[in-house]
């Protein structure tokens, strides 16, 4: 590992989104969306529906292209990465959804094997080890011979987090939108020391496991501080939010 790249990883800042523009079909959704997700913190994005959440999403996982900004991990641009030079940058991001989005035809342990079958090298043992050892961190060993089906929808969610995790354990993004998971996400922001990254419009999660939080409205970032903080704001955009989500402001 080089001088720059160990150094990259003692900066605070993990990912580092700057003046980022999407637009469809000449509809600007991301307007100059500026701000800092930190490592090793729960870092929230929050908003309402129409906000840009789940098209600033694609940008950070690079499913899209933004039509200009730039978008650092760990110091290197993905912006103009082309397929192949993103395939070490994807190894370090996991990505969890609302309901799991498991292989319903696999068993648990398929499909948290799955990333390491399809992007390492290692032996049939190092797979069945480091994937037992990811389920069983999050109390889930038990549910690996059984497909998705047949396990709760608290269990299938902790198998989606191990998947998100096998590849690189200590560090991951990981843009989730429900409080269904907030525990597991503390939970392993704990353990692991992950970065994550939770999207929601849900206030509940900010205050509950949120470490700093983002307001994102109509395409640009109004407010960018800690949960505290954000109770005290004056801008008149983000108390009206937490207003309608029947957050009493001071």
């Amino acid at each position: 590992m080089g001088a720059a790249a160990k150094a990259s990883e003692l900066d605070p800042v993990h990912v580092r989104i700057e003046d980022v523009r999407k637009s469809y079909d000449g509809v600007e959704v991301l307007r100059g969306v500026t701000f800092d997700v930190f490592r090793g913190r729960i870092n929230v994005v929050i908003g309402g529906s129409g906000a840009g959440k789940s098209v600033l999403t694609r940008q950070i996982l690079r499913l899209e292209r933004p039509d200009s900004g730039r978008i650092l991990i760990d110091g290197v641009d993905i912006v103009p990465l082309d397929d192949w030079k993103l395939v070490p940058i994807r190894k370090k991001l996991g990505m969890v959804f609302q309901f799991g989005a498991l292989f319903d035809s696999m068993s648990c342990f398929d499909n948290v094997a799955f990333p390491l079958r399809e992007h390492t090298k290692m032996s049939r043992r190092e797979v069945h080890d480091r994937v037992m050892q990811r389920l069983g961190d999050l109390n889930v060993a038990h549910a690996a011979p059984k497909l998705p089906g047949q396990v709760s929808g608290g269990m299938q969610k902790r198998v989606a987090l191990a998947r998100a995790l096998v590849l690189e354990p200590t560090s991951g993004l990981d843009p989730v939108s429900s409080r269904l998971v907030d525990d597991l996400i503390a939970e392993t922001s704990a353990k692991f020391g992950v970065t994550s990254l939770v999207i929601t419009h849900d206030m509940a999660s900010v205050f509950k496991i949120g470490h700093h939080v983002n307001m994102l409205y109509k395409g640009v970032i109004e407010e960018s501080c800690s949960p505290a903080e954000i109770l005290r704001s004056t801008n008149p955009i983000v108390v009206d939010f937490l207003k309608a989500s029947g957050v009493q402001t001071e």
